[in-house]
């Protein structure tokens, strides 16, 4: 059996189409089915609710927002974090994770970004 995503459970939601309820324990991410919701203005309530009830079993919030939501199709780009160059430049030259990175960069200035861009230059076309 193929493992679902968060998107196939979103779309259950949506379209009111049950999941096999041996799947809900193992597979059903809560966080991401509410991040999922909370992109439109119909189900953000819904999902800011069973934030609040993350102590609940899957199970349950999983048939809360199934027969909560109301039927209909909902398709969003997800947000994404935007490519900083500097940080991912800073990332690969100190060998560090990006939180570490943005803390360097606020740390160096303009010159000394300079420099370390000019010796992360591989060169090509």
């Amino acid at each position: 059996m193929a493992q679902t995503t968060p998107f196939d459970w979103l779309n259950s939601i949506n379209l009111k189409t049950e999941m096999d309820s041996e799947l809900i324990d193992k597979e059903y991410n809560p966080f991401m089915v509410n991040r999922g919701l909370s992109y439109f203005s119909d189900t953000v309530h819904w999902a800011n609710e069973m934030n609040q009830r993350s102590f609940l079993d899957k199970d349950l919030q999983y048939k809360f927002l199934l027969n909560t939501v109301k039927k209909g199709k909902r398709f969003g780009k997800w947000a994404k974090a935007e490519k900083d160059e500097t940080i991912d430049m800073l990332i690969e030259f100190y060998q560090v994770n990006r939180q570490r990175a943005q803390e360097i960069s606020r740390l160096l200035n303009t010159k000394q970004l300079q420099l370390i861009k000019e010796k992360m230059y591989k060169g090509g076309r």
